[in-house]
């Protein structure tokens, strides 16, 4: 399905493959992320092409077809593309049973790995989740999902190799600034509703500009820009599970349904409507 600029395409879906909460396949030439998390770690390859991003505030650049990307849950981080072909590139969300969040750290200071055994065994798990052959949408079945799942414990080991063998993080723990945790645990759970600042800073009895300065110094953005990634990333989830734009865009905490449209499209690169269009059904 095409949309936004010439040549660009996306399909996502879920799987019914433990451990795997999104499998994301795109095609970009001008896109560009803002600045975001996600509440999973974002496994990527490239099919083509090279993708400029910043992970934790360091920039880090990604080319060829032998490269492969890890970017962990709570770290913001960017993308852009290069040139003017722009990139391909597939993605596997994986939860926190995958890979646990204490390795977190080691996988900020390196992101990046040049592994071709890893970047086949992710290619080899792309191809059993299923693919699309013009146009004909392929589900993961019973004998499928267990080779994804054989698979995926491949993959984990070997990822858990390059995190050993990655130091120890430079800098404190993310949770060190009590504050700013504080902060992004009230924004979760006020996500359908909202807070607004002052109300957040007296909940928290501190002053709002230190709240924000805290809040980014930690984290690498502005809470309000976390929480519109957060919107985003849980109206994903939704919109995969078949429910419509507009419940979607009340249900996460936008105004409405173009309220929705606009961030939408500015962090996928599609609009809702055209993002949902493209879940697989098994």
């Amino acid at each position: 399905m095409t949309d936004g600029p010439p040549r660009t395409t996306i399909s996502a879906w879920r799987p019914t493959v433990p451990g795997i909460a999104e499998v994301f396949h795109a095609h970009f030439t001008e896109h560009a992320y803002p600045s975001h998390t996600h509440d999973t770690w974002a496994l990527m390859i490239l099919n083509d092409g090279a993708v400029d991003f910043a992970c934790d505030r360091h920039r880090h650049g990604a080319a060829g077809s032998g490269t492969v990307v890890l970017l962990p849950p709570g770290v913001a981080h960017d993308g852009r593309t290069v040139t003017a072909a722009g990139f391909r590139k597939r993605v596997l969300y994986l939860d926190a049973t995958v890979l646990p969040e204490e390795l977190t750290g080691r996988a900020v200071d390196g992101p990046v790995f040049g592994d071709e055994l890893l970047r086949h065994r992710i290619h080899q798990l792309h191809t059993s989740l299923g693919h699309r052959d013009e146009g004909h949408v392929a589900a993961v079945h019973t004998g499928e999902e267990f080779e994804a799942e054989s698979r995926l414990s491949f993959i984990r080991e070997r990822l858990l190799f390059h995190l050993a063998a990655l130091q120890p993080p430079r800098t404190p723990g993310r949770e060190a600034n009590q504050l700013a945790a504080a902060l992004r645990d009230l924004l979760d759970s006020r996500l359908p509703t909202g807070i607004s600042l002052q109300e957040a800073a007296a909940v928290l009895h501190a002053h709002p500009t230190h709240l924000i300065r805290c809040f980014k110094q930690t984290y690498g953005l502005p809470p309000h820009t976390y929480l519109t990634g957060k919107r985003i990333e849980r109206a994903r989830g939704l919109l995969l599970d078949g429910r419509r734009p507009a419940e979607v865009a009340a249900t996460v905490g936008f105004h409405d349904q173009a309220h929705l449209h606009r961030h939408f499209t500015r962090h996928v690169g599609t609009t809702p409507s055209r993002y949902a269009a493209t879940r697989r059904r098994p």
